[in-house]
């Protein structure tokens, strides 16, 4: 026999691990256990993991999703909480753990510790700021209320509503406290703001959120953040009635009025009919008094202006003075025109006799006949200076004209183009020209260029090929 051999039962690895689960959870059953949340993770499982500590050791915890989502709240990094469950291993890290089936907070203190914590980081969002409150509307023609359909508070508010100014009422049926509140409050926050004016359902213009009085922790559903977010997204006016006048949850911060109690709330949303009928009728009293008091101070004022008025008479003597005057004037004045017409027409009498007249017309036509037989002589005069100068211009032209230098012998060469060709340096091989005569054109076609020319070509043509010769010399 070995020095190491011993008779000491030999175990598998998962044969350990069994014992050591067996053990654990025969020992620790069912457990509760203070602690602090540390660490916490939530995959897209639903399952939440979760560590468990105080000053000395850690624990993990894991809550599975179908356990989980019953609870009233859920646990947050730093809170102090008991838990409720099962103690187990995990073979496949060699570790120990609890199975979660409840978390509570470790009393109201740790509740209040988390309430200011969440209240601060809304705050910093500027959730609460005033800058974000609505007005809430004067008299609303439909009041949204989100309650319990069974509880007191519903029949608090319909009974206030009623006692001050009638309205139509819509309830939004949810549960006021429990794991589902807050997801139903929210539902229908949404549910409201989602419905059109001119629906089958009308869109409230005011929602009150409402419930009686209770501990921290049964009012905790108006303290989870989703309720908190969806009171500030609302586009409808929202007054937060949660409780007594002394409960304060997180949508009291948010919403646009917060009521000490549901019954206040309800006086918040409508005023007092009567009141108001009151109002309306003094203050019609008073508008008729106004008036009735302007129309007499008016009349008062009108007539102290026109006692100060002159008579109709008087405004009207003036004018009939000025017009007699007017008159008279104009009549002089007729008079003595007539008068002075009269004189200056006796005076040129005697030129508008007829014998006058017929003498004026005679010395007329001799004017004229005289002045016409200056105009013709002149105009013959005219036609033959122009007429000279006219000849004179047409045998230069005569003379100048290229035709007279055809008619000498000379031709004119025009191309194609039709315009004239004045030099032979102009002219290439195979150009279509236009040969004018005296009598006649010629088309013709240059065979050569001009001697010239085919001279400068024949001189280039050489230097080529000397050029050529030279290179090739080079080889």
């Amino acid at each position: 026999m070995s020095e190491n051999s011993t008779n000491a039962h030999e175990f598998t690895v998962s044969q350990i691990s069994a014992a050591v689960k067996n053990l654990l959870e025969e020992e620790f059953a069912y457990i509760r256990v203070r602690g602090e949340v540390g660490r916490i993770s939530r995959p897209s499982s639903g399952h939440i993991y979760f560590d468990l500590k105080d000053e000395k050791a850690v624990i993990s915890a894991v809550a599975w999703r179908g356990v989980s989502s019953r609870w009233k709240f859920q646990p947050e990094e730093g809170l102090e909480v008991i838990i409720t469950g099962r103690l187990t291993t995990f073979a496949g890290q060699s570790k120990y753990q609890i199975i979660v089936d409840l978390v509570e907070p470790a009393g109201v203190g740790a509740l209040m510790a988390l309430l200011e914590e969440r209240r601060k980081k809304l705050a910093k969002e500027g959730l609460f700021s005033p800058e974000h409150k609505k007005t809430l509307p004067f008299l609303p023609k439909l009041i949204g209320v989100i309650t319990s359909p069974t509880g007191a508070v519903i029949r608090d508010i319909l009974h206030r509503l009623e006692d001050r100014f009638p309205t139509n009422v819509i309830i939004w049926p949810v549960r006021v406290q429990g794991e589902n509140c807050a997801k139903e409050v929210t539902n229908a926050i949404y549910g409201f703001n989602s419905l059109k004016s001119d629906g089958k359902i009308a869109r409230p213009d005011l929602i009150i959120i409402a419930r009686g009085g209770g501990s921290l922790e049964d009012l905790w559903g108006f303290n989870e953040e989703e309720v908190v977010r969806a009171v500030f997204a609302s586009e409808i006016p929202i007054i937060s009635a949660i409780g007594h006048e002394t409960d304060t949850t997180l949508i009291d911060y948010v919403a646009d009025k917060r009521a000490p109690t549901p019954t206040g709330a309800a006086e918040i949303a409508v005023p007092v009919r009567s009141e108001l009928l009151g109002l309306v009728e003094d203050l019609s009293a008073r508008l008729k008094g106004a008036i009735l008091r302007l129309i007499m101070n008016r009349g008062d004022k009108l007539r102290a202006i026109s006692a100060h008025l002159p008579r109709k008479s008087d405004l009207l003597s003036f004018a009939r003075q000025k017009l007699d005057l007017l008159d008279e004037k104009l009549s002089n004045s007729l008079i003595a025109t007539k008068a002075q017409k009269s004189l200056m027409l006796a005076k040129i009498a005697p030129k508008l006799s007829l014998s006058a007249i017929r003498q004026r017309n005679k010395d007329w036509a001799k004017n004229i006949k005289y002045l016409g037989d200056r105009a013709l002589v002149s105009i013959k005069r005219l036609i033959v200076e122009k007429k000279n100068k006219l000849d004179k211009y047409a045998k230069l032209l005569q003379s100048l004209s290229y035709n007279s230098i055809l008619k000498r012998g000379f031709s004119l060469v025009i191309d194609e183009k039709g315009k004239i060709i004045a030099r032979a340096a102009n002219i290439n091989i195979n150009d279509n020209l236009n040969i004018k005569f005296y009598d006649g054109n010629i088309l013709a076609i240059a065979k050569t260029k001009s001697a010239k020319l085919a001279a400068k070509a024949k001189e280039k043509n050489k230097k080529s090929s000397k050029s050529d010769n030279k290179q090739t010399s080079l080889f």
